[in-house]
């Protein structure tokens, strides 16, 4: 092979491989920008969409023309199951309670953690669907116990909810679901609808719901 063709042969390698690097990196890079958009929307624990992902849906919701609700679950005595068994067994559990929520069919079109043992739905249709679907989660959450090898931990859930009204906006649903699900949790009710006057009807000054769910 003459002197001149080694060079084309050579430089044309060396053109090929710089490509095949950049194509990696840019692979690479696709890939991580792919788990970060995926970490910033979901869960690290269950793998739910998370508060953010909720808001997102919920606004976008307010936009559609279409009927829609709001159910929020909070689970009864999580902490001392968090004290007993420890922190990943309390896990196993958030765990195990996010498949089953992420398992209801339609009219579920969401489910999601928001916070410590908190999760939401996002719901479409009507009151009545609303109401049925908080049902059915608070049915599939207590249902059976959750297996943690040696133990078994029974579950149950205190379950607040709401439906959208006009000019009513995402975190205005998520404070009229929540002090519905307070109500549930303080009335021993387990599934609590929101009223007409929920938004009025507040604990004590000072108070934080989340402290009083915890008690």
């Amino acid at each position: 092979m003459s002197p001149i063709l080694t060079s084309i042969v050579t430089a044309a390698g060396g053109i090929l491989a710089g490509l095949a690097l950049a194509a990696a990196l840019l692979w690479r890079q696709q890939q991580a920008l792919t788990r970060a958009r995926y970490a910033a929307d979901h869960d690290d624990t269950t793998g739910l969409p998370n508060r953010r992902a909720l808001l997102a849906a919920l606004t976008r919701a307010t936009r559609a023309d279409a009927p829609f609700g709001l159910v929020l679950l909070d689970l009864d005595g999580f902490k001392t199951v968090n004290d007993t068994f420890g922190h990943q067994a309390g896990n196993d559990v958030l765990t195990e309670v996010g498949r089953r929520l992420a398992a209801l069919p339609r009219p579920v079109r969401l489910a999601a953690r928001l916070s410590g043992d908190e999760f939401a739905l996002l719901v479409d249709g009507g009151p009545d669907d609303v109401a049925a679907a908080a049902r059915a989660a608070w049915r599939a959450v207590g249902r059976h116990p959750v297996d943690l090898g040696e133990h078994a931990v029974a579950v149950r859930a205190s379950v607040g909810h709401t439906s959208a009204a006009l000019g009513v906006g995402p975190r205005t649903l998520l404070r009229q679901a929540d002090i519905a699900m307070y109500q549930a949790k303080q009335n021993g009710a387990g599934v609590q609808a929101a009223t007409a006057t929920t938004g009025h009807t507040q604990p004590p000054p000072g108070t934080r719901l989340r402290d009083l769910r915890h008690r």
